[in-house]
């Protein structure tokens, strides 16, 4: 039995729309991560980038477990010495763009280098429900209905 190695002319990309209204964020950037790298494909190859075009909407309604939304703490450094900031999750949700929060979560699931920085260009979020996307034809993929823990309620 021979193993076969996917080569980029054969790869075909597909969009993908996700609604992430009360999802945990943690579930929700696992399940992004695996489309980003084509781990869902029977024809996955490590390093070659076989995933799809992922869209998720709604980005400012996911939902984290436990106390995790106020102490759950993204830092940034200004490259100034003592120039770490830091922010909960909570401030990044409520303000101007509560998008990072799942960009920061899938990109911290991705690999490192160029192969993973090429397929995070494949990852487009917005706050809203809106996006320019419709002439590509996205099949939406219900996360929250594949597991019971995906989906947490106010």
């Amino acid at each position: 039995m021979t193993t076969v190695s996917a080569k980029p002319a054969d790869i075909e990309k597909e969009w993908v729309v996700i609604d992430a209204t009360d999802l945990v964020v943690g579930r929700l950037a696992s399940q992004i991560a695996l489309r980003l790298r084509g781990k869902h494909k029977a024809f996955f190859t490590p390093h070659v980038d076989c995933g799809d075009n992922v869209i998720v909407i709604n980005a400012e309604k996911v939902r984290f477990t436990g106390r995790k939304v106020e102490q759950q703490v993204y830092y940034k450094h200004t490259g100034y010495p003592g120039g770490i900031k830091e922010r909960t999750a909570k401030q990044i949700l409520e303000g101007r763009f509560p998008e990072r929060v799942i960009e920061a979560a899938v990109k911290r699931m991705m690999p490192r280098g160029p192969l993973g920085r090429q397929q995070m260009r494949n990852l487009r979020v917005y706050a809203g429900a809106e996006h320019p996307h419709e002439a590509q034809q996205p099949v939406a993929v219900d996360i929250g209905a594949q597991n019971k823990k995906n989906v947490r309620a106010k």
